[in-house]
């Protein structure tokens, strides 16, 4: 193999392990937004 390509290898093996890196460390934040909503009496049964 020619050097270019043993660098092109080694280029894309180092991002796919940054970004595999990087989406395992990321701390997502949970939504905040509260959600409320309105269940009519008539899907519970009695």
């Amino acid at each position: 193999m020619s050097v270019a390509s043993k660098l092109t290898i080694l280029l894309i093996l180092v991002l796919v392990v940054g970004g595999a890196v990087f989406l395992a460390t990321w701390d997502i934040p949970a939504p905040t937004r509260q959600v409320e909503k309105t269940l009519p009496d008539s899907r519970f049964p009695r």
